[in-house]
């Protein structure tokens, strides 16, 4: 048993919220001896050309966060634009800010970043997932203004993961950017690009929860002096722990690591979406009385581990993981997505009763993670280690270059990412293949590297191949698409069971299942279609899920499974469904407008509140005049009429599928079902035309 158990398009309108962050920042840099720590966004007012294009003008001006990929990427070839994009931005910098330190912070762009400064260059980030972060200080000219200039390159490269994948590696600074202000000494934000604070969960149970708080700080004047860092915890807004420290800072190195534990009795804690409980943990770096530095961060105090036999457990019961996948693009805006959208994203999951998700195939912004602590969704993170997702090529090259990126990558998400209390799983790899360069070993680093750098949670993986590969994580998922890709779903039982049965001390669970499905395909008969080709009907998408979820919540040792995906993402290689350029194996459209039927089965099945949906509303023209219609409720029992006569009452199956057969007559036809749970009625109804072939 495995167990962790602490026993674009541009931006041209910026909304009130962001006016408003705005202003705050302004007014907290022009006040700065009041404050010790400030962040400055720096989205707005950047001028964008490509390497290639000549003009008078330096660029057109665009709004952060900002992808070229939004249109193009989207056309169904896979040769959209991929080079160097250009971003420069004048920055004005007071002469109150000297004998401060400022740090430049990019929350993630794609995917190999070059910083300019006056004309000098400053450094380089290879990964276009995590953040970095790049200090200004002795580079600047205080009283006048600097001229920023970002290269981002987002061409294909064999030094840099991912190297290929079944989705778009959109270009450009599609997150945040800001700057940080600090004192000289202060809480390191140089250490990969994390708070430069971990809080560590060593002990968590209903009695006591022990945490190590691992401090980096950063003296850059080499001397040794004391320093004291107090650690105060916060449930809400009353404090409910402080202590602090005093500790003797080293000449020799700039980087310091301090631990200092902390012991809470009787804690609250954070039990997924039942309850997502939260304390604040403020870190204060004081010298002589002064306030040098302040982080605050989350902590969400929880235990896990999965059994191969039982599946997960959060704070020693039993969770069900109703799981999704989610990739981070939309339409209109590609990846340059907004906090706005995030949110929208998860209220929609939230809705269909999701708690766990598998961030894919990538580490995603810091404010997606935070949105999952808050709703309490069970989360997998992963580095961008793909396999050919649809391409010729692979997704491993076995030189040293390649092996550095990964490791690079996989701390910066752990470093990160570490406090989120969401995430249970880092996910090292998907759909790799053993021909030629053998990843294997390699697999086998990056798990020891993950467990080094992190202790506390489970090391995962999704696969598609059997082998060795599968045996190196502490728990591992397979993908699998029975009944759409070639094989009908009664495959998938078959499969798991033998597997469990031949390796019963495997921890399996389900990393992707799904089916291609576009809402303006209808058809009255239920037939399997081609995954490649322009007919994906959405009633068949709906049998699919129906099928697999009867078979995988019937399976109790999975310990997760998670549907391909959340949402349709782009994809520029596939031609197939209702246009080029778009993976639809999503529940909801790519818009975000219209949520497929399947959604709602998911609903029925994962979400408490009292629900009867009919399916097949969008055939809004039938030929035949007996036909079998899929009520999803989780209500007692279902009452179907069909032109205000009552058809039949029926008790949903164990996976809240009513199957009503009824009868139309020639012309319109109004149906209409009813049920009743805990004393709420709800109700689903359409129109349809009967035109019976002559």
């Amino acid at each position: 048993m495995y167990m962790y158990s602490p026993n674009t398009p541009n931006h041209n309108k910026i909304s009130l919220n962001r006016r408003l962050i705005l202003l705050l920042s302004l007014i907290c840099v022009a006040t700065f001896s009041m404050a010790q720590r400030s962040i400055l966004p720096l989205n707005d007012n950047w001028l964008f050309r490509f390497s290639h294009e000549v003009q008078k003008e330096s660029g057109r001006k665009v709004m952060l966060p900002h992808t070229w990929n939004a249109v193009d990427a989207l056309s169904g070839k896979p040769d959209y634009k991929r080079g160097i994009g250009n971003y420069s931005r004048t920055l004005n910098v007071p002469l109150s800010w000297k004998g401060k330190r400022i740090f430049i912070r990019f929350e993630g762009a794609n995917s190999v970043t070059n910083l300019f400064l006056n004309g000098k260059h400053i450094g380089e980030h290879r990964g276009g997932y995590g953040a970095f972060i790049f200090e200004l200080t002795d580079k600047l000219t205080y009283g006048g203004q600097n001229q920023l200039l970002v290269r981002v390159n987002n061409a294909e490269q064999l030094d840099v993961m991912p190297l290929v994948g079944d989705f778009n590696f959109y270009g450009g600074i599609y997150r945040e950017v800001a700057l940080l202000l600090t004192d000289s000494i202060c809480i390191s934000p140089l250490d990969y690009a994390s708070p430069g604070i971990y809080l560590r969960q060593t002990k968590v149970n209903a009695q006591q929860a022990d945490v190590q708080t691992d401090v980096i700080i950063d003296n850059p004047t080499h001397n040794k002096q004391a320093v004291d860092v107090s650690i105060e915890v916060f449930a809400g807004t009353k404090s409910v722990l402080k202590q602090q420290k005093t500790l003797a800072l080293d000449a020799q190195t700039m980087l310091q690591r301090h631990t200092i534990p902390f012991t809470l009795h009787r804690p609250h804690l954070w039990n997924a979406t039942e309850d997502p409980f939260m304390y604040k943990v403020k870190v204060s770096l004081r010298q002589g009385g002064r306030l040098l530095d302040e982080v605050e961060q989350p902590l969400g105090l929880r235990s896990f581990q999965v059994n191969p036999s039982r599946g997960f457990f959060l704070n020693g019961r039993h969770l069900p993981l109703h799981g999704v996948c989610k990739h981070q693009d939309r339409a209109v805006v590609g990846n340059a997505i907004t906090r706005e959208n995030t949110a929208e994203d998860v209220k929609l999951m939230r809705e269909m009763g999701v708690n766990a998700v598998r961030l894919a195939h990538y580490p995603h912004a810091a404010y997606t993670y935070e949105q999952m602590d808050r709703a309490g969704i069970v989360t997998w993170a992963e580095i961008p280690f793909v396999g050919p997702g649809g391409y010729a090529d692979k997704g491993f090259v076995d030189s040293k270059a390649f092996r550095d990126n990964g490791k690079q990558q996989l701390i910066e998400l752990i470093r990160q990412q570490f406090n989120h209390p969401s995430i249970c799983f880092w996910g090292l790899f998907n759909e790799l293949k053993y021909e030629g360069d053998n990843p294997l070993d390699y697999i086998q680093e990056l798990n020891r590297l993950a467990h080094a750098e992190d202790s506390t949670r489970l090391t995962t993986c999704a696969s598609n191949q059997m082998g060795q590969m599968n045996f190196i994580t502490d728990v591992m998922a397979w993908n699998r698409y029975d009944g759409w890709y070639g094989s009908t779903p009664s495959t998938l039982a078959t499969f798991l069971d033998e597997m469990h049965a031949k390796h019963p001390q495997l921890c399996i669970g389900i990393s992707e299942y799904g089916a291609g499905a576009s809402v303006n395909h209808q058809q009255d008969s239920l037939q399997q279609p081609k995954p490649n080709s322009w007919w994906h009907p959405e009633n068949w998408q709906t049998f699919y899920h129906i099928r697999n979820w009867d078979i995988l919540s019937h399976r109790p040792y999975l310990w997760g499974s998670f549907v391909w995906n959340m949402f349709d993402f782009g994809a520029a290689h596939r031609t197939e469904g209702d246009r080029p350029g778009i993976n639809d194996k999503g529940l909801v459209t790519y818009d975000r407008r219209i949520k497929k039927d399947a959604y709602y089965f998911y609903k029925a099945n994962w979400n408490p509140e009292a629900m009867v949906y009919i399916a097949g509303k969008r055939i809004t023209k039938r030929e035949k005049a007996n036909n079998e219609l899929w009520v999803f409720s989780n209500c007692k029992s279902v009452v179907l009429s069909v032109n205000g006569k009552q058809q039949a009452s029926l008790t949903p199956n164990d996976n809240s599928l009513c199957t009503f057969h009824v009868t139309l007559q020639p012309g319109l036809n109004r149906i209409v079902a009813k049920g009743t749970k805990d004393g709420k009625q709800v109700s689903d109804e359409y129109e349809v035309m009967c035109e019976p072939k002559l």
